[in-house]
């Protein structure tokens, strides 16, 4: 919903700056990349190609269900590290 799309609006601009500049090159391609799928997207739309529409949705419905089964929708991020139970304290 609203609050997990917003959820980096929301976060500290300091750290995002910071995480932007250190990591430029990667997230420089992935936003060409990102651009890239708008654009094809975008002209499938304006030309009314459905079978390409079509097909971009099943991909990502895959995608989606990848996640899922691999258990990356987790509610609190673990950025991809095993959950470790740890000893409770007395």
């Amino acid at each position: 919903g609203f609050r997990d799309f917003t959820r980096l609006a929301a976060s500290d601009p300091t750290m995002w700056r910071d995480v932007c500049l250190h990591n430029k090159d990667a997230i420089l391609e992935m936003l060409a990349r990102f651009s890239e799928d708008l654009a094809s997207l975008q002209r499938a739309i304006r030309w009314g190609d459905g079978e390409k529409l079509f097909d971009l949705f099943t991909r990502t419905r895959a995608i989606r269900r990848s996640i899922i089964e691999a258990g990356q929708d987790i509610d609190v991020p673990d950025f991809g590290r095993q959950a470790v139970e740890h000893p409770k304290r007395s």
